[in-house]
């Protein structure tokens, strides 16, 4: 089977206490069964043979670092139990390619016709040759709905895509484990193979054992060109998520198979309604959209929000957008501005002429409250350490108050530029940041001040390359 080179995927923001740590006499063959899964998934790439222990267990702990993002897991680099547990998971035996530029689908290839033949070489004997085709079939129909492609099966003969149920070595080059663990693995365009492991309990219509309808639909999208999805609601996602009643394609799976293969005919765009708690609004791309605020926020995490959304600003790149509700239940959407308080561990949001507080993601009692002494519709908000102060932007003009003491805001507005000399007028976004810079954002760019509050050198700079680290963005 070919191989698909590996990149990072990014968690989701809901995963935020530390797995216990598995005792220092965890077994060798346990950890040797991990280091054996980051290879063959792609987060080991440099050869381990020839180096150093120390080199290899820093390369390893990076390693489970990548992994943990990928896998929606407190990113220790430690081989813990909740990082063993998932290792341990059903899913799909390609490796986790995503794509480095932004969130959306990968393409890993296309074929150069749009109907397309199969053919199914032999059938488990978990179900009847009937429920076999009719999941295989079914399968296919999830992608030919959504595009210009149509499938038909040939009982014989050469087929484009061949699929067939295998057991451990299957003269592929990627032998299957046993029930559980890899399901099914394909190859990309033109070759055509999906293989079955035959291993697994094939089902349809119940909740044990491995749909065959959903686990081919996953294996298909291979076989047309997708890679894994970064999004853990779709299709492409790497993890078996189990049997869904009411199965539908994720908007990123539908965004990809059309990036190849066009609109079918009878085709109308949905609005998206592919999780079990459907989004109020579009989920924004972080590559290209810009921002309402953005915070250091808690647990020492960079939070950037856009519409009902909000995705955490990491070291590894940005995560997966999740419903700001999700994390500040009783917050809406589409917020004017946010700001962090180290000093009272306190969280506002201001959006129009109320504001609402918050102690870690709890709303404190009596908000949200009505803005009285700034004005509604305020721009962006920051934090300074350096006064301990917090500060309000709107315009070209700016508030400072302290929030343990009286602050006699009728001396304000005053004008940015007099204090933030270079910074932008009605910024969308601004913060003080780990390394105690004072931040602003605008559209895609942003500007760095230093410690006199005046814009660096440089600047500005691509929020989309340096902090959302899409790579290649233009």
């Amino acid at each position: 089977m070919g191989r698909i080179g590996a990149t990072l995927c990014i968690s989701a923001l809901i995963c935020f206490v530390h797995a216990a740590v598995i005792p220092t006499d965890i077994a060798k063959e346990e950890k040797a069964e991990a280091k054996d899964y980051l290879v063959k998934f792609g987060y080991l790439h440099k050869p381990l043979e020839n180096i150093t222990d120390e080199f290899q267990e820093h390369e390893i702990e990076d390693a489970i670092r990548v992994f943990q993002v990928a896998s929606h897991l407190p990113v220790t680099g430690v081989l813990d139990e909740a990082t063993i547990t998932m290792m341990k998971q059903p899913r799909c035996g390609v490796e986790d390619s995503f794509n480095k530029k932004s969130l959306k689908y990968l393409l890993l290839g296309h074929w150069r016709k749009r109907k397309l033949t199969y053919i199914i070489n032999n059938f488990t004997p978990d179900m009847s040759v009937s429920d076999v085709r009719t999941a295989i079939s079914t399968a296919f129909q999830y992608w030919s709905n959504v595009s210009s492609l149509t499938f038909r099966e040939v009982p014989s003969g050469s087929a484009d895509i061949r699929i067939s149920f295998k057991r451990k070595y299957h003269n592929c080059g990627q032998p299957f484990d046993g029930p559980g663990k890899i399901l099914a693995h394909a190859d990309i365009p033109e070759e055509g193979t999906i293989h079955f492991d035959e291993d697994e309990q094939w089902t349809e219509n119940t909740y044990s054992g491995a749909n065959l309808r959903i686990v081919a639909a996953h294996e298909i999208g291979h076989a047309l060109g997708l890679g894994h999805s970064r999004y853990t609601g779709a299709l492409m996602a790497p993890f078996y998520k189990g049997y869904t009643k009411r199965f539908q394609l994720h908007y990123d799976d539908i965004k990809g198979i059309q990036a190849l293969y066009g609109k079918g005919i009878t085709y109308t765009e949905p609005e998206f309604s592919t999780t079990s708690t459907p989004p109020t609004g579009k989920i924004p791309d972080p590559c290209t959209a810009d921002l309402d605020a953005i915070i250091l926020g808690p647990y020492g995490k960079t939070y950037a929000f856009q519409g009902d959304y909000v995705w955490l600003v990491t070291d590894y790149g940005v995560t997966i957008p999740v419903p700001v509700k999700t994390l500040w239940k009783g917050l809406p959407g589409n917020i004017n501005a946010a700001v962090h308080s180290p000093r009272t561990g306190k969280t506002y949001f201001l959006k129009g002429d109320k504001v609402w507080r918050y102690t870690n993601f709890r709303m404190d009692l009596g908000y949200p409250k009505q803005l009285t002494r700034i004005p509604p519709n305020i721009d962006a908000a920051l934090y300074w350490n350096v006064n301990k102060k917090i500060f309000f932007f709107k315009g070209d003009s700016y508030w400072q108050w302290d929030e343990l003491t009286w602050t006699d805001l009728s001396r304000y507005p005053k004008k940015t530029s007099k204090l933030f000399t270079g910074a932008p007028s009605k910024p969308d976004a601004a913060l003080t940041w780990k390394n105690d810079k004072v931040y602003f954002f605008k559209g895609d760019n942003y500007w760095r001040l230093n410690s006199q509050l005046r814009v660096e050198s440089g600047y500005p700079k691509s929020k989309a390359k340096q902090w959302m680290q899409c790579q290649n963005y233009d």
